[in-house]
């Protein structure tokens, strides 16, 4: 490999890296957030979801922040995973299945998030089924889109998760064995805190 080669692929794997978190990561968190506002009810849900649809340049913003870095992160996930390259650094049996785990989301979530553009952006474009609390449990009726969402959710939340505890080492943050452990426990309990705010949102549609 070059050093072109090699400087090139240095700086996608970061940016690769910095988008997961900055703004994907970050839209992530508002988006759960968001969702768990269904726990208080119909009334309260779709006026959240009114507040954004009612945001000034809602398509560029959507465009600029969440769909053009999911796509870079997205496809060059992609292409990680389909080289095989191994763990460059020697972490023990539980981490590396962390990164077997995170190859197998990251490949979930292409196919998760591709759906959940679709029915709740797209359609809304071409049929005008717009999204509210009524619209979401209507779709929950189906066990199989039911435990779909599930499976998206548990991907996401330790995707992102996961990422934050790669983010570090890859940008220099966490540089020894301890500092990489601590934030090990750290990002296993953001993604117990995100799966369990995640799926009492679904339930809350679902029941």
């Amino acid at each position: 490999m070059t050093e072109v080669a090699v400087d090139r692929s240095f700086f996608n794997r970061r940016l690769h890296s910095f988008l997961g978190i900055f703004p994907i990561g970050l839209f992530i968190l508002e988006h759960f957030f968001t969702n768990s506002f269904a726990v208080h009810g119909a009334a309260v849900y779709n006026g959240k979801i009114e507040f954004f649809k009612e945001l000034p340049y809602l398509l560029a913003i959507e465009t600029i922040f969440i769909f053009l870095p999911l796509l870079f992160h997205g496809i060059y996930g992609l292409y990680i995973v389909y080289t095989g390259e191994p763990n460059n650094l020697q972490y023990g049996y539980a981490r590396n299945w962390m990164y077997l785990i995170q190859r197998v989301t990251g490949v979930i979530l292409l196919f998760f998030i591709g759906w959940h553009v679709y029915v709740t952006r797209i359609s809304a474009l071409l049929y005008g089924t717009e999204v509210s609390y009524q619209y979401m449990a209507k779709m929950f009726q189906s066990p199989v889109v039911f435990w779909w969402m599930v499976i998206g959710v548990i991907s996401a939340a330790f995707h992102f998760a996961n990422g934050i505890w790669s983010f570090c080492i890859v940008w220099g943050i966490t540089t020894g064995p301890k500092a990489q452990k601590r934030m090990g426990w750290i990002t296993l309990g953001l993604f117990v805190v995100l799966a369990f705010v995640g799926i009492r949102a679904l339930l809350a549609f679902h029941i």
